[in-house]
């Protein structure tokens, strides 16, 4: 017959499991037996004889004398050599437990509702400036630089950390500008080794006064920070937000993101004209680039990357009259690159799963010192509000997160807001990167209020208008960034908790 199995108890209290169902019943010991499967009731006193009778039919006990067949009816080990095999696994886990906590996990939050937001540059130490000035002139080595940047790095995502901010970077330390995402990590533009031409115009085109000012200009500079012909087809060759990802994700206990400019600026400073004989129009040149970008998006998801934000200061040209005109004058029709770009940021980001992508629009990111007042003025590349392409712009991409400029009245009301889909959360860029006072959260609050008119408030996520240092040399002080973003975790504290 099929033996039920038992476990027999030393403290007097009997145990039977049949079917996956235990019972207990307190002064009694049960064994099995061939003649009794479900078990006998055993006077708690009587307990040796039992025991060792039910040993011997399990063919468990050392001086077992049951003859082979006993043994050949049961199938596996017994019950009672199962409970022995538990409480050793049980008590070897407790020890290791002791010695060795579980670590407790952090369930990674929902990037795609994040409350609070920054854009990606965060303010330069005087410690790197002065480096890259020592660097360029040939008095500190690559390595000094690198060794300086890993310490910086380490430091601000701490500081970033330690004030609560839900989501950190490197700050990227290690770019010239923000355009060096792409620029700096492919080959086949026409562009020198060295940025001096590229300096003497920035130096020359520099203005101390709250105005506008030109951008992207046509010298010999750095791909994509200067408009530059391509004299082979890119190739890409270093995978920078990568390399930069993987050091902040080795310091970084909060999720990270990366930054990387997307195609539509990318496509407008490239000069097609003197590029015809490598790329047969801006339609092979953009899809060629969101090819490039998607391999280095797929690459980032593929390491881990929770984040990932594409830069588009460039739509805004869209709205903005001195640049409608440069484009017509270069024979380009703005609605189709409009729709060209909309098509290749998608392009970007289609089939990577797991990663949360929001996509970044402003208006330039200059500012000054005015040397009559001593106080920082903004200034920008391009103006205009939002009506003419909110449309198309904000129901066309796929990306989660519409990061928006909306410091100032260059932007327009927030009316356009009402072509968010519903699907996608709209960060307010009320925070300005121009200016060296902090705002107030009472002013943020109302703000706030106004955009909920036009988009549910559980729809918003508030943040910087741009980066703190979009490039090495234009930056906010370090004191006066900690607090306005201090502004946006109290602001954020207040409306969603």
């Amino acid at each position: 017959p099929q033996l039920s199995y038992a476990k027999v108890s030393y403290k007097g209290r009997g145990r039977r499991e049949r079917d996956g169902e235990r019972v207990l019943q307190s002064g009694a010991q049960r064994a099995p037996s061939p003649s009794h499967p479900r078990g006998h009731v055993i006077p708690a006193k009587a307990g040796t004889y039992w025991m060792r009778l039910a040993y011997a039919q399990a063919g468990t006990h050392r001086g077992s004398t049951a003859p082979t067949r006993k043994r050949e009816l049961l199938e596996g080990p017994s019950a009672y050599a199962q409970a022995g095999t538990r409480r050793r696994r049980k008590a070897a886990r407790m020890t290791r437990e002791r010695r060795d906590p579980p670590r407790k996990e952090t369930p990674m939050p929902d990037l795609d509702l994040l409350r609070v937001d920054h854009v990606g540059s965060l303010a330069r130490p005087r410690a790197l400036l002065e480096m890259h000035v020592r660097f360029d002139a040939g008095d500190a080595s690559r390595e000094e630089l690198t060794a300086l940047e890993d310490e910086l790095i380490r430091d601000v995502v701490a500081k970033q950390e330690r004030i609560g901010f839900p989501i950190v970077n490197d700050g990227e330390f290690r770019r010239r500008n923000f355009q060096d995402s792409f620029g700096a990590g492919v080959s086949g533009y026409d562009a020198p080794e060295s940025r001096e031409e590229y300096e003497r115009w920035q130096e020359g085109a520099r203005s101390r006064r709250e105005e506008r000012v030109e951008s992207g200009p046509q010298v010999a500079g750095p791909p994509v920070v200067t408009r530059r012909a391509a004299r082979e087809r890119l190739v890409l060759r270093r995978n920078l937000p990568l390399e930069e990802r993987r050091f902040v994700a080795g310091v970084a206990t909060a999720p990270d993101k990366v930054t990387l400019i997307g195609p539509d600026r990318i496509t407008q400073r490239f000069d097609w004209q003197a590029s015809e004989g490598v790329y047969a129009g801006l339609d092979d040149f953009t899809r060629h680039v969101a090819e490039i970008e998607r391999e280095m998006v797929s690459q980032l998801a593929d390491a881990g990357c929770p984040y990932v934000q594409i830069d588009a200061p460039g739509y805004t040209a869209y709205v903005d009259e001195p640049s409608l005109t440069a484009m017509r004058s270069r024979g380009e029709d703005p609605a189709e690159s409009l729709a060209r770009s909309i098509e290749a940021d998608n392009r970007v980001i289609e089939g990577v799963e797991g990663v949360t992508f929001g996509i970044h629009v402003c208006r330039g990111n200059s500012r000054a010192i005015d040397p009559a007042t001593g106080r920082m003025v903004p200034q920008w590349h391009r103006e205009g509000h939002y009506d003419a392409i909110a449309e198309r712009l904000f129901t066309g991409l796929r990306h989660k997160r519409l990061l928006l400029e909306y410091d100032s009245d260059r932007a327009g009301n927030f009316a356009p807001l009402r072509f968010a889909p519903k699907d996608k959360v709209v960060v307010l860029g009320l925070v300005t990167t121009k200016s060296d006072e902090a705002e107030r959260p009472d002013d943020l609050l109302r703000r706030i209020d106004e955009a909920s008119r036009y988009v549910p408030v559980e729809r918003l996520a508030l943040s910087p208008q741009c980066g703190f240092a979009s490039g090495a040399a234009e930056t906010l002080p370090e004191d006066v960034q900690w607090r306005k973003l201090e502004a946006i975790l109290e602001t954020a504290a207040r409306v969603w908790g």
